[in-house]
């Protein structure tokens, strides 16, 4: 293996292209990189994109044009770890938009059906708290919230 760790294939229906420049423009640090195409005799047309490389805020991904078989489903994510909650409200708008669909506890679904968590690098610190009253205050305050708030988490914390 390599010492450059993984690459994430994601499967897309023919949005592959798109789908590279848009998680592109979302996020710093990232760029489109070699596109490979369908070659006669292929699954889709000659000339159709079939991959494109690209990062994403220094992770490796390839988008795959492989057909309508398979969906994004809840049970892969990507955790966005935010500084404050303008980094929390940058991407929750940035991947809601176009399409995308709020969902709890800080998670959502963006245009093409991918799941992302956008959560405060504190929350696992207050979750995670060995005080139980302190953390089960956290995580009842999360779990009311669609897009996490962080002065909201920082009082239930406390217990204000």
């Amino acid at each position: 293996m390599t010492t450059d760790g993984f690459t994430t294939c994601l499967w897309f229906d023919g949005q592959a292209e798109e789908a590279a420049h848009y998680y592109v423009s979302v996020f710093k640090n990232s760029s489109v990189g070699k596109v490979a195409r369908y070659t006669e005799g292929a699954m889709q047309p000659a000339g159709t994109v079939l991959t494109v490389e690209f990062t994403a805020n220094g992770h490796t991904f390839l988008a795959l044009n492989g057909g309508p078989q398979f969906k994004f489903n809840e049970s892969v994510s990507f955790m966005i770890d935010c500084a404050d909650q303008e980094e929390v409200d940058y991407y929750w708008t940035k991947l809601t938009e176009g399409g995308g669909e709020p969902g709890p506890c800080g998670w959502l679904k963006d245009r093409y059906g991918l799941s992302w968590q956008v959560v405060p690098d504190r929350l696992e610190e207050m979750i995670s708290d060995p005080d139980t009253t302190k953390s089960s205050r956290a995580m009842a305050a999360m779990m009311k919230m669609g897009k996490l708030d962080i002065a909201a988490l920082e009082k239930a914390y406390a217990g204000e």
